[in-house]
């Protein structure tokens, strides 16, 4: 087995554009494993579909290599590189299906251009049909199936030729909540039943929420993070994945929080030799079930005061953020952030000293 099913070396991808050359991939290296569901988010423009397109060769890249199930592709031509793009099924935004052809039809047609025989044809496609629930509309055609249908439709297409890769671009974008969860719930069926690597291209932080094993940010043709979502969502680095993930889980607190900071900070001015704080601390998995924040301040005597927070889950394991605002001796304050750290709570600081500010000063650091 490949140690990785996809890696992209070094891809540049450059068009000509009115005002001068575009450059669409700046470097991007990205390695993916065999039987993963990998995310790649980005807002528009930011180089999702040159991505993409580069991983099956739809563009080849002007710099870079592209080595999928071992092959470098931009060394194949002609029917080798046919035949490899056999490994690389894909779905599209806007289904792509032909109008003239049924259910059945637009599965098999991979098939019949691949030569094989209408038995063969038949064999393969009805239990694909079976798999995406679409074996009661096989003689229908596009025009007569709903928008969730016609993606069910374009996964079986894209799973005729058996592949080992199945890139997702974008395919739930045009599709309502409810029925985005049944395809990503598809997916991940699709995913764990044959072992397939799928690669999810979107601009929707929810999905990969939802399914993703890990997920790299694209911004400006260039990898800007990366990691195991648990990780990305919980100890965001980069402005750009702050800002994809605040659509779901907001990373800055309300002004109706803030002025109660503030009321928190002024009742404690004439307190000589206390220090005050304002912290983030992101948790998930089983570090969510543990007594901790008690439990320091039992231990360093210090007040904690929950001032906002959420919890959520990802694919089964919680995880939540809580603003605390923290009061107490300046050595045990710095003594409980060091054991909530190393309990393996990420802990930020949001409000430096403010025993000689008035003002609110609110930075991450």
């Amino acid at each position: 087995m490949c140690i990785f099913m996809i890696e992209l070396k070094g891809i540049f991808q450059t068009y000509k554009g009115q005002a001068g050359p575009v450059e669409a991939l700046r470097g991007v290296d990205l390695h993916i494993h065999p039987g993963e569901i990998f995310g790649v988010i980005g807002r528009s423009g930011a180089g999702k579909s040159s991505l993409v397109r580069v991983i099956n060769l739809l563009n080849r890249p002007t710099a870079g290599q592209v080595i999928v199930a071992g092959r470098e592709l931009a060394s194949l031509g002609g029917d080798e590189l046919r035949v490899a793009r056999r490994d690389i099924g894909i779905i599209f935004q806007h289904f792509n299906l032909l109008s003239s052809r049924t259910v059945y039809g637009n599965v098999a047609l991979p098939l019949e251009i691949a030569g094989m025989t209408a038995a063969d044809i038949k064999t393969r496609v009805d239990p694909l049909l079976d798999l995406v629930g679409l074996a009661g509309l096989r003689d229908r055609y596009p025009a007569e199936i709903s928008g969730g249908q016609k993606q069910r439709v374009g996964i079986a297409r894209a799973l005729a030729n058996r592949p080992k890769v199945l890139l997702s671009d974008e395919a739930t974008s045009a599709l309502d909540p409810e029925t985005t969860r049944s395809i990503l719930g598809l997916l991940k069926q699709i995913n764990k039943e044959f072992g397939l690597t799928v690669v999810l291209i979107t601009h929707q932080m929810q999905v990969i929420k939802q399914v993703a094993d890990r997920v790299a940010v694209i911004d400006a043709g260039r990898i800007v993070e990366s990691g195991p979502v648990i990780d990305v969502f919980t100890r965001p680095q980069h402005p750009t994945t702050r800002s994809l993930i605040a659509e779901i889980v907001p990373q800055d607190l309300p002004e109706s929080v803030l002025a109660r900071i503030r009321t928190l900070m002024g009742a404690k001015r004439e307190e000589p030799g206390h220090h005050a704080q304002l912290l983030r601390l992101a948790f998930a998995g089983g570090d969510s079930d543990r007594p901790l924040l008690s439990d320091v301040i039992r231990r360093f005597g210090i007040d904690l005061s929950i001032v906002h927070g959420q919890v959520d889950e990802i694919q089964g394991q919680p995880f939540g953020t809580l603003a605390v605002f923290a009061r107490g001796a300046r050595e045990q304050l710095s003594a409980a952030v060091a054991q909530m750290r190393a309990a393996g709570v990420h802990v930020e600081e949001v409000v430096e000293d403010v025993a000689g500010d008035s003002s609110l000063e609110v930075a991450h650091v």
